[in-house]
C-alpha cells in the first residue's frame, strides 16, 4: 500500500468562480481608488496604473466567462443561478475597467489644466465609486442586501455632481472661462456611468438574495422602522 500523502480535494469549480468575482470586485474597487487619488494629486503613475489593472479585469473576464460555460452543466439549479450572477458581475466589472481608464486617458489629456471645482468633485465621484464597489464586494460575498440598497442610495449623488459639474462647463451661468472643459466632461460621464454599472451590480445582488425585483426590496427598505418590525413579528407569528 503506498504511503504517499492523499492530495486535498481541489477547489470545486462553483466556489472557484465566485472566488475570482469577488476578486475582480476588489480589483475594481482598487482602480476607483486609483483614479481618485490621481485625480486628487495629479499622479501620473497613478493614472497609469488603470492601464494595467483595466487589462486584468479583462483577464478574468474571459477566465469566468470561460469556467461558468463549463461549470454550468454540473451544478444545481441555485448554484448555476449564481453562477449567471457572476457572469453579469464580470460583464459590468469590465465595463467599470473601461470606463475607469477613459477616464485616466482624458485627466492625461488635460494635464494641469483642470479647475480646483473640478479637481475637488471629480475626486468625489471617484471616492463614491470606490465605495460602491467596496459594497458590491461585500454583498455579494456576504449575500447582504443592506449593503446592495446602499449601493443604488449612493447613485443619487453620482447624478447631484454630475449635474453640477456640467452646469458648470456647458450652462456656465455665471460666464466663466473655464479650463479643459471637453476633458471634463469625458471624465465626469466616465465617472456617472461606471456608477450606474456598480448600481447595476446591486441590482443583481437584491435579486439573488431575495428573488424579488429590486423595485420590491427598496419598498421593503423604504419602509419605516416601527412598520418593518411589524412586518417581522408577523412573520414570526405566522411560522409558529
Amino acid at each position: 500500500m503506498s504511503t504517499a500523502p492523499q492530495s486535498q480535494n481541489p477547489e470545486p469549480a462553483h466556489h472557484y468562480i465566485v472566488r475570482r468575482t469577488v476578486e475582480a470586485c476588489n480589483l475594481a474597487k482598487e482602480a476607483a481608488g486609483a483614479a481618485a487619488e490621481g485625480i486628487a494629486t495629479g499622479s501620473t503613475t497613478l493614472l497609469n496604473s488603470l492601464r494595467q489593472r483595466e487589462r486584468e479585469l479583462d483577464t478574468l473576464d474571459m477566465e469566468i466567462d470561460s469556467g461558468v460555460t463549463t461549470a454550468i452543466t454540473e451544478v444545481t439549479p441555485a448554484e448555476a443561478r449564481e453562477l449567471l450572477a457572476c457572469m453579469k458581475f464580470m460583464i459590468g466589472l469590465e465595463r467599470i475597467g473601461d470606463l475607469l481608464l477613459s477616464f485616466a486617458n482624458s485627466a492625461q489629456a488635460a494635464g494641469g489644466r483642470i479647475d480646483s471645482e473640478d479637481t475637488r468633485d471629480l475626486t468625489q465621484m471617484a471616492t463614491i465609486l470606490e465605495k460602491m464597489l467596496t459594497d458590491c464586494g461585500e454583498s455579494f460575498s456576504n449575500r447582504e442586501i443592506g449593503k446592495a440598497i446602499d449601493v443604488l442610495r449612493a447613485d443619487a449623488e453620482m447624478d447631484r455632481l454630475r449635474n453640477l459639474i456640467f452646469l458648470r462647463h456647458i450652462e456656465n451661468p455665471e460666464n466663466v472661462a473655464r479650463q479643459a472643459s471637453l476633458q471634463v466632461i469625458f471624465m465626469t460621464q466616465s465617472l456617472e456611468r461606471a456608477g450606474d454599472h456598480a448600481k447595476n451590480l446591486a441590482e443583481e445582488v437584491c435579486h439573488i438574495v431575495s428573488g424579488h425585483t429590486v423595485r420590491h426590496v427598496l419598498m421593503a427598505y423604504d419602509k419605516p422602522v416601527e412598520q418593518m418590525f411589524i412586518d417581522y413579528l408577523r412573520r414570526r407569528d405566522q411560522h409558529r
